[in-house]
């Protein structure tokens, strides 16, 4: 259960944080959100889809086809794939928006077990001496800022193309193995509807750059085919080592 907390002066003046050795932190998310300048990389790495929240969709990349387990990690936490989302490469911190406000605050997931006393091995401080944050904490707000001016331009892109009605539900069902697997809660481009678009209205989709959303989308669904090898893979590697007969036993 993680354990957002704002990174604040008094609370962690005498703590660090170690970076993490993996991504078990990340082995349960199917799914995670993605920002406008990820896309072009992410979509010849795995399957992008939107999902709907709040009324709004919401663009992603899709990394399991079973609940709760993402086939990109390995059996050694390492990362299996060519991308890596940009919301697990700022881990265990995160920006999180002041209640009914604009303004955002740099926080930290206390329960990560990447929080550690100051002056252990690898521990990166959090506070300089004097009271300021230190240089690799200014960089981390720095770079969850430009995540999040990324990810709000992408959400308008996507909005765009929701107006034009061109999102419809993706039925995502791959082959794993000897079995089907059906993905459900996942839209696509409509091809046909962003095809049949008049002037004005393709128009609009080119300035709100929605137009390289609409067809990044349609592309990674190609990579459909990464996560059955993968899920296949994860299910080999469970399976319980076969005992040899010794030459006695033979």
């Amino acid at each position: 259960m993680a354990k957002i907390v704002p990174v604040d002066r008094e609370r962690h003046a005498a703590k660090g944080w170690r970076r993490p050795q993996g991504y078990d932190f990340a082995a349960a998310d199917v799914l995670a959100p993605l920002g406008e300048s990820e896309f072009a990389q992410a979509v010849l790495a795995m399957p992008i889809g939107f999902v709907e929240k709040s009324g709004h969709h919401v663009p992603v990349v899709l990394m399991g086809l079973a609940k709760g387990r993402n086939v990109f990690i390995g059996p050694g936490s390492q990362w299996l794939g060519g991308y890596v989302p940009a919301v697990f490469r700022t881990y265990p911190f995160s920006l999180v928006h002041r209640e009914g406000s604009e303004e955002t605050i740099l926080c930290v997931d206390e329960d990560s077990g990447l929080i550690v006393d100051e002056g252990e091995e690898n521990a990166e401080k959090f506070f300089e001496e004097d009271g300021s944050p230190s240089a690799i904490i200014n960089t981390l707000t720095d770079v969850l800022g430009r995540i999040e001016e990324d990810q709000t331009k992408i959400d308008l892109a996507v909005a765009a193309l929701a107006e034009a009605g061109v999102i419809k539900p993706w039925p995502l069902t791959a082959t794993v193995g000897n079995q089907q697997v059906t993905v459900s809660g996942l839209h696509q481009i409509d091809e046909v509807a962003l095809n049949a678009l008049d002037d004005a209205a393709f128009i609009k989709l080119r300035k709100t750059s929605s137009l390289v959303i609409a067809h990044g989308q349609l592309l990674s669904m190609g990579q459909v085919g990464v996560l059955s090898r993968l899920s296949a893979l994860q299910r080999q590697m469970e399976q319980p080592a076969q005992v040899l007969p010794t030459a006695e036993g033979i």
